[in-house]
């Protein structure tokens, strides 16, 4: 019975597995919901599955003006499939008004799905650039770059997010940005958040559908209190631009033109904490938090010591402000704390811990206070201070000390004195070292002749490694250059062979071009760019017509993959290679 449970169990599982993966969602995006008469409204019709029969709806108050487009988007990451079909409208109103854009519909595995109806409201129309296809317009219609800050009018030392966002849509694409101003938190702890890698998501702004990456993420504690400045973050964008030029397949032809983008400063305007019921050892702490005083050991023998911890923990501004402290009787020799944290930062703030351990030794024996601890806060949420007390311990130290069994010591507050001090007693030297008055001159001694023939010994050593050295280099680099010398050779051959078959021959023929030109010229491949080449062929003085012939052959290889080529011309272009490679070799 239970091999019959387990079984359904996992068909059921497998099943909702089949079934979540399987999903359909077929969805509908508007740029905008709120248009003048005289603007373009884009409409995308978006699946995760293929799907057939597509039926956009009427679009009956609207003009079309472009459309329908097809894009299909299909990729793996992390071994899950991610597909996405659209169809996209562009749309121009007809009146001014408040209209409906019904349901599209779409069949997919034979089931059909539908869409729901979009509102969208068009007004008079406004003033538009005479030039909205310049620059200027296009980049200040879809780029935006925002800043999003979480409280702007916090208490001092109350956390704040601060998140940076890239807002671009169609037509703009952006292919390159950097930093050219990072912004300024004068007057704040901050704290950078890591963003592993920028990803462009969608989201939305002002209503309407963006592409959407979130720059930088930062956690702010204002340390003043007042009006702040954030100082704005700039960016220098790489556009591309959509003209009206085509390439041979028929996608736009997009122009590069660079773009600085600005937030712009914010102010935050900052709160005191109140000081009606602000207690006299506040020490600065802002958010919510738990006390613990642990103390090691309750009973202890006499030349024993002990730790005792503070620690708060909880959420705030947990490195910002001074631990209580621990007080304890004189008879006790309190050290310096050792301090330790264990925060975690992210966008809602610090979290986690904070503590200092103290190392107490007890020098009487008898039973000794571990006084209760008081911790303040303000709590920004309720506006209100909040105390915390610890619990008091009792610490019993008994035995006594060896030092102090033969004879008796004085009694101190009650207590037999346990453990002396450095100062009372040093313990008494048992053995002594003598040194010379007379010394010896530094060039009697071992260490003298030492030095004085290493060098001897070593210069010729290394001026014999060094040889070797020089020669393994040579020998390798000639074999490398004679090795590039027969690869070419082998390549030309190869093409001799492919003549008729275009792909094959011109590829040939490039790497046999390379490869005589990386062994003549003693290059690497990250130099092989036609005007590093032509450089190099200069300076070796080399006739113009020989240059202009080696660059020629590498633009047939290039133009070779694009366009028809008869058998002909590969004849041709094979004796060129030949007569160049020999003229570089007369030449060079």
């Amino acid at each position: 019975m239970c091999k019959a449970i387990s079984n359904n169990i996992f068909f059921l599982t497998l099943f909702l597995c089949l079934f979540a993966n399987a999903q359909v969602e077929f969805n509908v995006r508007v740029s905008k919901k709120k248009l003048a008469l005289n603007e373009r409204l884009r409409i995308d019709f978006v699946m995760n599955q293929n799907g057939d029969e597509f039926e956009p709806p009427p679009f009956d108050n609207f003009s079309l003006v472009g459309g329908p487009n097809q894009s299909i988007s299909n990729s793996w990451i992390n071994g899950k499939r991610t597909f996405s079909k659209t169809f996209t409208y562009f749309l121009a109103p007809k009146e001014i008004g408040k209209f409906s854009i019904g349901s599209a519909k779409i069949k997919i595995d034979g089931k059909t799905y539908t869409t729901s109806q979009i509102n969208v409201e068009v007004s008079n129309s406004v003033k538009t650039p005479s030039k909205t296809n310049s620059v200027e317009y296009l980049a200040d219609e879809n780029i935006h770059l925002v800043t999003e800050i979480s409280n702007d009018n916090p208490f001092l030392n109350q956390a704040i997010s601060v998140i940076y966002k890239l807002y671009f849509r169609n037509p703009i694409k952006i292919s390159d940005a950097r930093e050219t101003q990072s912004p300024k938190f004068r007057d704040f702890w901050s704290h950078t958040i890591k963003i592993p890698q920028l990803k462009v998501e969608t989201g939305i702004y002002k209503g309407e559908s963006y592409n959407e990456v979130v720059w930088r993420k930062t956690v702010l504690y204002p340390q003043k209190n007042g009006k702040l400045i954030i100082e704005p973050l700039a960016l220098n964008l790489v556009v591309e631009i959509p003209t009206k030029r085509r390439d041979f397949f028929g996608n736009p032809i997009y122009k590069q033109v660079s773009r600085l983008v600005n937030a712009g400063k914010r102010i935050i305007d900052v709160k005191e904490l109140p000081e009606k019921g602000k207690p006299d050892d506040f020490s600065g702490a802002v958010g919510k938090f738990n006390l613990d005083l642990l103390v090691e050991k309750k009973t202890l023998k006499a030349s024993e010591s002990f730790q005792a911890k503070v620690e708060v923990s909880g959420k705030g501004n947990l490195k910002l402000f001074k631990l209580p402290e621990i007080k304890v009787p004189s008879t006790l020799e309190l050290f310096e704390p050792e301090y330790k944290e264990d925060v975690q930062t992210n966008l809602s703030g610090m979290k986690g811990s904070v503590q200092n351990t103290y190392t107490i030794v007890p020098e009487y024996q008898g039973k000794y206070p571990i006084p209760a601890i008081k911790f303040v806060f303000f709590d920004p949420e309720l506006e209100l201070y909040k105390t915390l007390n610890s619990v008091e311990y009792i610490i019993d130290v008994y035995g006594q000390n060896k030092s102090n069994e033969g004879g008796n010591r004085p009694l101190i507050n009650s207590g037999n004195r346990l453990i002396p001090k450095s100062a009372d007693f040093k313990f008494i030297k048992l053995k002594t070292k003598f040194h010379s008055i007379k010394s010896t001159p530094f060039w009697e001694t071992k260490y003298y002749w030492i030095l004085f023939t290493f060098p001897i010994l070593v210069l010729p050593l290394i001026v014999l490694l060094r040889r070797l050295w020089l020669g393994r280099r040579i020998d390798e680099s000639e074999i490398r250059l004679k090795r590039r010398s027969k690869l070419a050779r082998k390549f030309l051959t190869n093409s001799k062979k492919q003549i008729g078959n275009k792909s094959n021959f011109y590829d040939a023929l490039e790497k046999a071009l390379y490869n005589y030109l990386k062994a003549k010229l003693k290059i690497e491949t990250s130099d092989m760019q036609r005007e590093i080449i032509i450089e190099h062929l200069s300076k070796l003085n080399v006739k113009g017509t020989t240059q202009e012939l080696f660059i020629s052959l590498l633009e047939n290889c290039d133009q070779a993959r694009y366009s028809p080529i008869d058998q002909v011309k590969m004849e041709q272009d094979y004796k060129s290679a030949l007569e160049v490679m020999e003229s570089l070799d007369k030449e060079i």
